[in-house]
């Protein structure tokens, strides 16, 4: 019995030791860029500083003016220490969501905006994240693009923690923003739709039911986002390429559209690419 006292002992020594070692070796944050990556490094989280964030402006969003509004007030809220609601922006893909929030972070940093980039895998973090930058000046959006959930995913309960708050106050410094292609993020099955089933021994289905759709429900302000038709494709098309100093003329039209056949949909993200390359190839060949 002493003989594994004493080894219980020396572990716990050893254990010591080797948190404080991992302790020492932590890198301390960056704390003057204006945005973060979460990342796992030896099962140990930290904030990574993203040195040069993607920068796109406001302006060269087109065609979802209701919802940057919306998003631009909310934001100026939060900034000036109003009153803030969470943000879901759900619907098409290639349609400005995720460019949205990166141009907030162009526009307000120098006003304190921050921001911290969290996948849905380390969504398990987030309560670690909030109580990182709970008492900084700035004020921070936890960004989660293409967010989605399966029925058991751990993160699920995490993000709902702090959308919601715990025992504990939700940090007035911080705000969720984030994105997804469907308005319900966890799947809902054919069978959600009966009127009884019995499943393990489930009692109350629709309470389940509810469940799945609770979270959404949880961040206070809804953006919805839908398929550009071809005149306003073709007008974000042109924005992008003159952006890149090329003439927009029926060459570049016919061009465009056939662009938009060849990826089977019409969107900000296909405008985006199209301009890429048809500004790439047409320098080239200069």
């Amino acid at each position: 019995m002493e003989k594994l006292d004493s080894l219980i002992a020396r572990a716990e020594g050893l254990i010591n030791k080797l948190e404080t070692l991992l302790s020492a070796n932590a890198v301390p944050i960056d704390w003057s860029a204006s945005a973060w990556r979460w990342t796992m490094q030896n099962n140990k989280g930290a904030l990574q500083a993203i040195l040069h964030p993607h920068v796109i402006r406001l302006e060269n969003i087109h065609f979802v003016d209701v919802q940057k509004a919306e998003i631009v007030r909310n934001t100026r809220q939060f900034l000036q220490g109003l009153p803030a609601n969470n943000v879901l922006l759900t619907g098409a893909r290639g349609t400005g969501k995720s460019s949205l929030i990166k141009a907030l972070l162009t526009e307000y940093s120098s006003q304190g905006l921050r921001l911290i980039e969290v996948e849905k895998h380390d969504l398990i973090h987030l309560a670690e994240i909030v109580s990182l930058i709970r008492n900084r000046p700035e004020k921070f959006i936890i960004f989660c693009d293409d967010l989605t959930f399966e029925a058991n995913d751990a993160g699920y309960k995490a993000l709902k923690v702090v959308l919601d708050g715990s025992i504990a106050h939700t940090s007035d410094n911080v705000l969720v923003y984030a994105t997804s292609n469907r308005k319900n993020l966890m799947p809902e099955m054919m069978t959600d739709n009966l009127a009884f089933k019995q499943a393990d021994g489930e009692i109350r289905p629709n309470e389940t039911m509810d469940e799945k759709v609770a979270l959404a429900e949880r961040f206070g302000l809804w953006l919805s986002f839908y398929v550009f038709d071809q005149d306003e494709y073709l007008a974000i098309a042109e924005s992008w390429l003159k952006s890149f100093h090329v003439p927009w003329d029926e060459a570049a039209k016919q061009a465009a559209l056939v662009f938009s056949h060849t990826r089977g949909m019409r969107s900000g993200r296909v405008a985006y690419q199209f301009a890429r390359d048809y500004a790439g190839k047409r320098k080239l060949n200069e």
